[in-house]
């Protein structure tokens, strides 16, 4: 097991893992996030969340200047002090409008029964997601992938899913929402390119722990050392790959979750 005095780097996905589901509170798993900041451990957001929600996010939880990963690793800000070879924040395919463009006019096409972020105001969002309208706008301000409430038959979703697959887009579950992004995007692919950066820069062994809740955290789960499987509020399995053999599955739900995760596989010092 590791502890924190290793080259350790812990990935959490946000909403229903670090974050409660219904109140959006990280508050339960705060002295856990106290111990990794004054151990010098990074912690890097992987989130369905944009840019704009998670940089507030990450100044309130004391995480400011570190590497994330946004709307499901369509989107990868690794500038950081971290890096001495900072990189800009680079999207991983189509951007919006273009995302936006094709879902509409298969549509328009087919008729598919659905309602995307970019269809509604804030005042939806809010009722959709819990947030007041001003976090509801910055969950608007999408750079890479469309989030989207299903609202037509399991058949004609995977009639859509296999279209925008021939379009070079993909679509994953969330806690919440689908999301639609670029086929080359996920938050496995992010989080490999993430670890490779850890890696480059000095030459350790850096370990890696991972906490998600939801199917859209599968991939990134099964691309680091330890993984916490946080009790969800899906019905979707969250079944990881043969090969991820340091799994824990929590008794509780959220930040508690989280911290139950943490208690688990970080060997107290």
């Amino acid at each position: 097991m590791p502890d924190l005095q290793d080259p350790l780097v812990v990935i959490t996905d946000l909403d229903g893992s670090l974050l409660d589901h219904h109140t959006y509170s990280w508050q339960p798993a705060a002295l856990w996030l106290d111990k990794l900041i004054a151990a010098q451990v990074p912690v890097i957001l992987c989130s369905s969340k944009t840019t704009a929600e998670i940089v507030p996010l990450q100044a309130s939880m004391g995480l400011q200047g570190l590497p994330f990963i946004a709307e499901n690793g369509a989107l990868v800000q690794l500038t950081s002090p971290l890096f001495t070879d900072a990189s800009p924040i680079k999207i991983r395919g189509y951007d919006y409008d273009t995302i936006r463009t094709i879902i509409q006019r298969l549509r328009d096409v087919k008729g598919f029964r659905f309602l995307g972020f970019g269809d509604v105001d804030e005042k939806v969002i809010g009722e959709w997601t819990g947030l007041a309208p001003q976090q509801a706008m910055l969950a608007q301000q999408r750079e890479a992938s469309e989030a989207f409430i299903w609202r037509d038959s399991d058949v004609r979703l995977a009639e859509f899913t296999s279209l925008l697959a021939t379009e070079g887009l993909s679509v994953t579950q969330g806690g919440r929402f689908y999301h639609v992004m670029s086929a080359n995007s996920s938050k496995g692919a992010a989080v490999r390119q993430l670890l490779q950066h850890f890696h480059q820069q000095d030459g350790r062994s850096w370990r890696s722990l991972g906490l998600g809740d939801g199917p859209n955290d599968i991939s990134m789960l099964n691309e680091v050392d330890y993984a916490v499987i946080i009790k969800g509020y899906s019905n979707s399995p969250m079944a990881l790959d043969p090969r991820q053999q340091q799994i824990y599955r929590t008794t509780a739900y959220g930040p508690e979750g989280w911290s139950e995760g943490m208690d688990h596989f970080i060997t107290p010092t």
